[in-house]
Order: C-alpha cells, then sequence, then structure tokens
C-alpha cells in the first residue's frame, strides 16, 4: 500500500542524499548503521574553568546537546532544536541539513532529539490533527521538546528571547506545534515541507512567533496545495488528517501575528538547491513575506521552485537557516 509521510520512502530518500553525498560534499563512511549510531549518554562536563562543552538531557529519552566552543554558562546563549522527519533519526537529519556547524560558528546550543517509536518500528513526532501518531498513543511530545529546553537551561544560559525550532516533514508539522502550544518561549520556527494544524482551534500562540515556511512547489508527500496523509493505514482510517493549503497555513500566521499587510515578493531570490536552475540562475528560489506584522512576528515563504519534499540543498544552506533565525529574536 502506498505511504505518502509515513514510509519508508523518506528515510530511503534522506539515507540516498546522505550516503551519495548529494546533500554535502563530504561522504559518510560506506557503512551508514556504524557511522550513525547513537553515542553514549554522558553527564553535563564541566570544564576546569567552569563552562560545559559535553551535556546530555531528556531522562530516559536522552539527547545529547551540542555547546558551542567557548561558551560561558553565565553568558545567555540562543538554542536551536531541530526535529526528523517521521521514521528518521535526529541524527540523519544532522546529516542532511547540516546545521550543526553553522550553529556552533554563531555560539548556538544545538540539539535534534529523537521522537519515539511506533508499533511499526518507525519514529514519529505526535505533532498535530495531521501527523503523526499512527498508534493514538497520545505522547505529549510538546511538554518533552519544552521540558529539554528548560533542564538545558538549568545547566547553561539559554538566551530567552532566542529560542528557536526547525523541523522536516513530521518534525516540522511538530515545530508548528511548538508554535502553537510555546509561543511564549519559541521566538521563531521554520518549517521545512510540513504544515500547522487543519483546525484553527488547535493552534492558540500566545504571542507573535516569527515563521519561516521552507517548501518544494513539487512537493508531491505535504503538497502546496493541501491534502491528507493517509500512510498506511487501511481504507477509512483517519487517524491522519487532512493538512491545510500552504496559502491558508501562512495566512492564519500571518492573522496570529498581526500582519496588516499582503504577503509579497520581497525581490530577492536565492540558490538553495544544488541542482535546480532558476529564472535568476543559479538561484531558483523565491522569497516572499507578510508586510507590516507585530513585533517578533515575521511570516516569510522560501518556495523552492521544481524542488521535492527533500531538495538537495547547497553548502550554505544550514548558514542561512541560522542567520534566519538569530535575526527573529523575541522583542525586549
Amino acid at each position: 500500500m502506498h505511504r505518502t509521510i509515513g514510509s519508508r520512502w523518506l528515510v530511503l530518500v534522506v539515507g540516498c542524499l546522505v550516503l551519495l553525498g548529494c546533500a554535502g560534499t563530504s561522504r559518510p563512511p560506506t557503512s551508514a548503521t556504524a557511522s550513525m549510531a547513537p553515542s553514549v549518554p554522558a553527564p553535563a562536563s564541566p570544564t576546569p574553568t567552569g563552562r560545559i562543552d559535553a551535556l546530555v538531557v531528556g531522562g530516559d529519552r536522552p539527547v545529547k546537546v551540542q555547546i558551542p566552543p567557548g561558551l560561558d554558562p553565565d553568558v545567555p546563549a540562543p538554542l536551536l532544536m531541530l526535529l526528523h522527519g517521521y521514521a528518521a533519526r535526529g541524527d540523519e537529519m544532522e546529516a542532511y541539513l547540516r546545521l550543526g556547524a553553522a550553529a556552533a560558528m554563531n555560539g548556538v546550543i544545538y540539539l535534534h532529539p529523537d521522537g519515539t517509536t511506533g508499533s511499526n518500528g518507525d519514529r514519529f513526532w505526535n505533532a498535530t490533527d495531521a501527523c503523526c501518531d499512527v498508534d493514538g498513543s497520545g505522547v505529549d511530545d510538546s511538554s518533552y521538546l519544552a521540558g529539554l529546553i528548560t533542564e538545558i537551561g538549568s545547566h547553561v544560559a539559554v538566551d530567552p528571547r532566542r529560542v528557536f525550532v526547525m523541523g522536516h516533514s513530521n518534525g516540522a508539522f511538530m515545530s508548528y506545534r511548538m508554535a502553537c502550544d510555546r509561543a511564549d518561549t519559541i521566538a521563531a520556527i521554520i518549517s521545512l515541507a510540513g504544515a500547522p494544524p487543519a483546525d484553527p482551534a488547535a493552534c492558540r500562540p500566545s504571542e507573535p512567533v516569527a515563521i519561516l515556511q521552507v517548501h518544494g512547489s513539487a512537493d508531491d508527500q505535504v503538497r502546496v496545495g493541501g491534502g491528507s496523509l493517509t500512510g498506511n493505514l487501511a481504507p477509512g482510517d483517519d487517524r491522519l488528517m487532512a493538512y491545510p493549503p500552504l496559502e491558508a497555513s501562512l495566512a492564519e500566521w500571518a492573522r496570529y501575528n498581526g500582519c496588516a499587510g499582503k504577503r509579497t515578493p520581497s525581490g530577492a531570490s536565492l540558490d538553495l538547491d544544488r541542482t535546480l536552475v532558476g529564472a535568476n540562475a543559479p538561484n531558483e528560489t523565491v522569497v516572499s513575506a507578510y508586510e507590516s506584522c507585530r513585533p517578533g512576528g515575521a511570516v516569510e515563504l522560501w518556495m523552492i521552485q521544481g524542488g521535492g519534499h527533500a531538495p538537495e540543498f547547497t553548502d550554505d544552506f544550514g548558514a542561512r537557516v541560522v542567520e534566519f533565525l538569530l535575526s527573529h529574536a523575541k522583542p525586549r
């Protein structure tokens, strides 16, 4: 039976990008399983100067936190959390998107946690009414991720104005969930091939959250025009519901963020995909944004013309998204 967002096809795509080197210039070892084996959790390790160079949080769902070099634990630093897609892992997402180097260079605390494993053996985030708790477990991933932020803050100073979440696919749906549930904590999110809840009543952000949607115009998994994630469920099983069209999603967030203007082209274009060539060669990505939003409430779209569900990003993609996030702190 055909599977969309919940398919192992997505894992194969990401695996292809990692193993064939099409998401980067370097190739990992031949054995992907060996090279991606999780490290043994270690406690926080203060250096002789009192600085921390290693940290593991999360209790029975542990995640290693990347501490930027030379971080003073008493000086507030930005924090970025990367969320994987359905059936993937956090380390696979880092290998695909390669945010770690840009985070370290910019003094950003960085982590890529794992979701829980379903009865079919696939990891998932219980994100929205559309995606992706196919077992109906009801696991509270919103509280789990918020707890990670709090726990990290008990070891090092986290800047409350610069806490960010980025996700791909199921992880992008979860990024929107965090923006809905934890608007007082999350300054900005980046959704790569995701969507917010279909039911507007499921999202009641308490304050503006900056939104960047990165999407491929040819994505056949999470379609620009909206659709439904049917997974490998039996006909008539509605545990994975419809997700809204991209235009409606951005318009809803513009309303949440008090944007008085319309979404208009910025006049800028970007080269995000190494294989595609756009009208402004090699730039294939069109940038647009809503105007006149409340402070901290930007709503922006990077549309990759001809891009699919897992674009083959250029080497500077990680630096670009970290730059966007750092420029969208919460207002004082």
